[in-house]
């Protein structure tokens, strides 16, 4: 199994618990670790045979931007359901962060991994 992996994806959304957060845009960080096999995109050269992490990237950031989650939980949930059901991913690793959270921490979040390596 080979990895194509994003790190340090920003996005911004509505996500929270408590009544303020319900009216902001808070920052969130992704790292993700996506299964495939590379050795065919390395023979044909061609992004039709590859992970796509741009349009993966692109699909991610929308979708975060249009959420309003309360919990990172089920916002890291279900951006990996959707990778998986958009992108054709068998196995990936996601780890979703809200730096600032807990103000004595750098970063507070979760760690998913989701389906069948490769």
């Amino acid at each position: 199994m080979d990895i194509v992996y994003i790190t340090g994806l920003q996005a911004e959304a509505v996500i929270g618990v408590y009544e303020w957060e319900r009216s902001i845009r808070q920052q969130l960080v992704l790292d993700l670790e996506l299964a495939c096999d590379c050795r065919v995109a390395a023979s044909s050269d061609s992004i039709e045979d590859a992970v796509d992490y741009d349009a993966i990237s692109g699909r991610l950031l929308a979708y975060i931007g249009d959420s309003e989650f309360q919990l990172i939980e089920t916002l890291a949930e279900r951006a990996a359901e959707l990778v998986m059901r958009e992108f054709g991913v068998s196995w990936l690793r996601l780890r979703l962060a809200k730096p600032g959270a807990v103000a004595e921490a750098a970063s507070v979040g979760v760690v998913i991994e989701r389906g069948q390596p490769g």
